[in-house]
């Protein structure tokens, strides 16, 4: 008997053992931990968080009408009546990683959760605990299990938790978690499927729930569309429907302003019909009708007339493109996610960082979730890149007296005294309590980032990640035709399947700002029919990884035009252009110039 539990007594003394070479930045035995849990201590080392005690503000009362903390009552109820007073605490959270609710029989437990503060109104997000079945889940996306010395924070060592993201079972964005936590003394393997199991039958309620609501609202959406040629919308908690009429007369600003106000409308006791101004200048008048929901998120059908007349539609309709958000397109996994996460952190009131490469669209983002959540107010954009010298007096004053959204662009370029500065009147506008009126949102490319932001970033509650467009490569048959509609006169031009071919080639450092100003080129020298290879410029012919320099560009094109000249003979082009063959085969491999066949 003493030889089999030696495993167990050294591998926990090895766990310690590796967590205290860890904090102290030395050497870890990397077979003492598990890879997800070393994951988790990476980050939380670089998110700063304290591993010797746990400081943690009461963020808000926990919203327990939302439809996850409805649904999931019943659910966490019977699961609580089967424990049967086992030391076993059952917690829900919500996508935040904020605590919605606890039910702990046992009041040793009890007492030294509200100790660590994992308790309601409070967050248990990685970022300001570290590593922890909550956090650690949201981080990862999936289970994660979380035992004694593999929590980052030593408070926390006593506990074993088990937590599990909760779907939504129609949108598929995380909504939350369902976490199970014990004493490490009474840890079990069954907690795991324990919660798993639990996380099913909350998503099973949920979708029930939300199935027969969505199917009313789908229904009485198709009769309103029958019975009329006009515009119709429905509005559901989590979906939003418009009819082709709509999408034809409307264009993405006018929309979202009508379902800002048709979601105001509806929350009203007695919607009826409102008037509303709508940016292009029409007026519309709403009726509205609630199909079901609560006063708070109700369900509706809106019929909408349009009291001036709209502009008259091209003759040739711009390409049709689904879009997430108001001007924005794209349907690739990783940039649907992107958007998904900004509109939850602006729903959650939490100001946000946007990171990632230049061009990939983080101030197009933040624009566009503003436009559909509050498109009636403000939002101001203050660029660190040749700011003047009284930038730091507008963003002060922006935090303590603006509204609606702000967006401090290029953060990455901040100086260290800038980087204080900015620090002074975020913390002057959180102690004003300003976060809970103005949404904030930063810009950054981290990766360019020369300064030290670690203090900054404590002001921002989520960072989303958005992809480099190489990333999500197949949302160029979306943004071509897209940015054509915009910058070609009644949608007259379109891409060729050999130009798109070429496109989807190239790897885009300059990410989708580059993909505009390249279809930008091109509109300039063909107004209307269909975009050739040879229309393209030169840089569209190359596989390049990294953004030339301008000699570099310069030389690129040059080789790149007189293989178009020559047909694709690498010796004739060489010879035009006073190169070697060895030299020109060698610059068409760096620069990666794809032969010319068109």
């Amino acid at each position: 008997m003493a030889r089999a539990s030696m495993p167990m007594h050294t591998a926990r003394d090895m766990l310690a053992e590796a967590r205290e070479h860890f904090l102290a930045a030395e050497p870890v035995d990397q077979n003492a931990v598990r890879k997800p849990i070393l994951a988790s201590w990476w980050r939380s080392r670089q998110w700063n968080v304290a591993a010797d005690h746990i400081e943690l503000d009461y963020l808000r009362d926990p919203d327990l009408e939302s439809n996850l903390a409805r649904t999931a009552n019943p659910v966490l109820r019977h699961l609580h009546e089967q424990l049967d007073g086992q030391p076993i605490s059952i917690i829900l959270t919500d996508a935040a990683g904020l605590v919605l609710t606890r039910m702990t029989a046992d009041h040793d437990l009890e007492r030294h959760l509200d100790g660590v503060k994992l308790a309601p109104g409070f967050s248990y997000a990685e970022e300001r605990v570290g590593t922890n079945g909550i956090g650690t889940a949201l981080e990862s996306g999936g289970p994660a299990h979380v035992f004694g010395h593999e929590h980052y924070a030593e408070h926390l060592e006593g506990l074993a938790c088990a937590g599990v993201p909760i779907h939504d079972p129609v949108s598929g964005k995380t909504v939350g978690v369902i976490d199970l936590t014990c004493w490490r003394k009474n840890a079990d393997p069954l907690l795991v499927s324990l919660v798993k199991s639990t996380a099913d039958q909350i998503t099973q309620a949920l979708l029930a729930a939300g199935s027969s609501r969505d199917l009313r609202l789908l229904q009485e959406y198709v009769r309103a569309c029958r019975r009329t040629g006009g515009i119709v919308l429905a509005l559901g908690n989590d979906v939003v429907m418009l009819n082709d009429h709509a999408r034809q007369v409307l264009d993405p600003a006018d929309q979202s302003a009508l379902i800002g106000h048709a979601t105001e409308a509806l929350a009203r006791e007695n919607p009826g019909a409102v008037s509303v101004d709508l940016p292009s200048g029409m007026v519309a008048r709403m009726f509205c009708r609630r199909v079901s929901g609560n006063n708070a998120f109700p369900d509706g059908v809106v019929h909408v007339k349009l009291m001036a007349a709209p502009l008259p539609v091209p003759e040739v309709p711009a390409p049709r493109t689904a879009m997430y958000l108001p001007g924005l397109v794209g349907s690739g996994v990783l940039w649907l996610r992107a958007c998904r996460e900004a509109e939850a952190l602006y729903d959650a009131a939490d100001w946000m960082t946007l990171e990632g490469e230049s061009g990939v669209g983080k101030l197009a983002l933040a624009r566009a979730v503003h436009q559909r959540r509050n498109p009636a107010a403000p939002f101001h954009v203050l660029d660190v890149d040749g700011a003047a010298s009284d930038w730091l007096t507008k963003v002060r004053g922006e935090l303590l007296d603006g509204s609606g959204m702000l967006v401090i662009r290029h953060a990455d370029l901040l100086n260290a005294k800038q980087v204080h500065a900015l620090v002074s009147a975020l913390q002057e506008a959180r102690t004003a309590k300003r976060h809970k009126e103005l949404r904030v949102a930063m810009t950054l490319n981290r990766k360019r980032s020369g300064t030290d932001l670690t203090k900054l970033l404590r002001f921002f509650q989520g960072t989303v990640e958005l992809p480099p467009l190489r990333h999500h490569i197949e949302d160029l048959h979306e943004l071509v035709p897209f940015f054509l509609a915009r910058l070609s006169q009644q949608g007259r031009l379109t891409c060729s399947p050999e130009a798109m071919q070429l496109l989807l080639r190239h790897n885009w450092p300059g990410n989708t700002d580059q993909l505009w100003q390249v279809l930008k080129q091109v509109v300039q020298r063909r107004r209307a029919g269909m975009i050739m290879p040879k229309d393209l410029p030169p840089e569209c012919w190359t596989v390049s990884r990294r953004l030339l320099s301008p000699l570099e560009s310069i030389e690129r094109d040059a080789i790149v035009q007189s293989l178009q000249d020559h047909d694709g003979n690498k010796v004739r082009a060489a010879e035009a252009l006073g190169m070697s063959r060895a030299t020109i085969y060698r610059k068409i491999h760096e620069y990666g110039i794809v032969a010319s066949g068109s």
